[in-house]
Parts: structure tokens; C-alpha cells; sequence
């Protein structure tokens, strides 16, 4: 009796032995991520096994971002009325496996604590204005140019620029696998006082302009990375995260 109820004691004052633990899940990704990623695969899957070359081609000149389709160039265009949607519909087209394949990837590694702490409404507001802005990017640097651009890198990188927002607070421990999502976020003055932040913000900026110019060459001969559209993206995800974050609250300073 005596070593029995010793044994009900030691497992009341360890309460992590009263309770099953829980592994967690391998892929426990909020809906919305799972679902755009689907979609992106369903269109490149639709688009290699079902349109014909002639019909791909449309889909592009339809839907990819021309920054001609603004110029008087536009006339040229199957489609000169595109320059309304395209600067959102773009980051749904993708050149190859390889490129959409990784464009989830990290659309899972940075989308998945963004859309936890914006909700899936947000996170969705984000996905638009940072393909939005990534497009304006690209098209300063490239107004009247008849080459189209597409891929989600833009939202992606969207996600970059609003996560680094939060994820480099290091005054709050991060809680199990991934990114901490909802503990105070770090103000944008604070971000670019915060080492980790800077590290990761000059490395960045730093491999997307040796991919986009060349000096890398990462996606083949005849294919250029709009890295503009990258930073455009990383820029409007980083600025414009206070105004979508539903927390609303930042650190003090010490």
C-alpha cells in the first residue's frame, strides 16, 4: 500500500506523466497555405499535360505580367486589356516543376506563421498586394519591355519580408517546431536595429540581385529571374505588416 500510493505520488507531481504526449503532425500547414499551394500545382498540372502549345501560349499572353501591356506596344498583344489583372494573376503561371516546386516550398516555410497570425483573410491580402507590388517593381525597371514575368516569387517573398517582422524577436522564446508566430512583433525601426534581422535582410537582398543579374545562374540560360519583383514583394510584406497584423502590439525597448 505504502509503495503503491508513493508511485501515485511521484505521478501527480509530474503532471507531463499524467498526461499522453502528442507528437505533432508532419505537415500541419494552416487551410489557406495547403490550398493556394494545390492551386499552383493543379495549374502547372493543367497547363503541362492538358493545353496544347498553342493554348499555353494564350494562357501566358493572358495572364503573365507584359510591363508592355501599359505602352503603346500594347496594340502588339493578343491580349491588351491584360495589364488589369495581370499584376495578380501572374503568380499563379510557372515555367517548370523545379519553379513551382520551390515557390511552395517556401510558400510552406513562411506562409505557414504568417497565415497563422494574420488569419487566412489577412494572409490573403498580403498574397495580393505583395504580387501587386512585386509586378510595380519590376515595372520601373522594366516599363514597355515585351518579355513576361511569372511565378508566385512575389507573394512569397511577401511572406519573407511580414515574417522577419516577428520571427527575429529574440526577448520571447520560440515554442516548439517552426517559427513562433504570435508573440510581439519587432517595429520596423527595431527590425533594422535587430542583428538577426539585418543578417538575414543583407543576405537576401545580396543572392536575389546575383540570380537576377546573372552572376549566379540558378534558373538556366534562357530563363532571367525578376529579382525586382522579389524585393518588391519582401518590401510590401515588410512595411505593410502593422497594418494587417490583428495583434497590433510591439516590443519596448530595454
Amino acid at each position: 500500500m505504502t509503495a503503491e500510493r508513493a508511485n501515485d505520488t511521484a505521478d501527480f507531481e509530474r503532471p507531463d506523466r499524467l498526461e499522453p504526449k502528442k507528437n505533432p503532425p508532419i505537415f500541419n500547414l494552416p487551410g489557406v497555405v495547403v490550398g493556394l499551394i494545390l492551386l499552383l500545382l493543379a495549374i502547372h498540372f493543367v497547363r503541362m499535360n492538358f493545353l496544347s502549345e498553342r493554348a499555353d501560349y494564350l494562357v501566358i499572353a493572358a495572364f503573365a505580367f507584359i510591363p508592355a501591356s501599359y505602352a503603346d506596344l500594347a496594340t502588339l498583344l493578343p491580349f491588351p486589356n491584360s495589364g488589369w489583372w495581370s499584376p495578380l494573376t501572374y503568380g499563379l503561371l510557372h515555367g517548370d516543376w523545379m519553379h513551382v516546386g520551390m515557390n511552395c516550398l517556401w510558400m510552406a516555410a513562411f506562409g505557414t506563421p504568417v497565415a497563422r497570425r494574420l488569419g487566412w483573410q489577412r494572409f490573403l491580402g498580403l498574397t495580393v498586394i505583395a504580387a501587386i507590388a512585386g509586378a510595380g517593381l519590376h515595372y520601373v525597371f522594366y516599363a514597355g519591355d515585351m518579355v513576361p514575368v511569372i511565378g508566385a516569387s512575389g507573394a512569397v517573398s511577401g511572406y519573407m519580408g511580414a515574417a522577419a517582422r516577428f520571427v527575429f524577436n529574440n526577448r520571447y522564446e520560440r515554442m516548439g517546431p517552426g517559427f513562433k508566430h504570435d508573440g510581439p512583433a519587432l517595429g520596423l525601426l527595431q527590425s533594422f536595429s535587430n542583428r538577426q534581422f539585418l543578417v538575414f535582410f543583407v543576405i537576401w537582398m545580396v543572392l536575389n540581385v546575383l540570380f537576377g543579374s546573372g552572376v549566379v545562374n540558378l534558373a538556366g540560360q534562357d530563363v532571367e529571374i525578376a529579382w525586382q519583383a522579389h524585393i518588391g514583394g519582401f518590401i510590401a510584406g515588410l512595411f505593410l505588416f502593422s497594418l494587417l497584423d490583428p495583434k497590433r502590439f510591439s516590443t519596448k525597448p530595454n
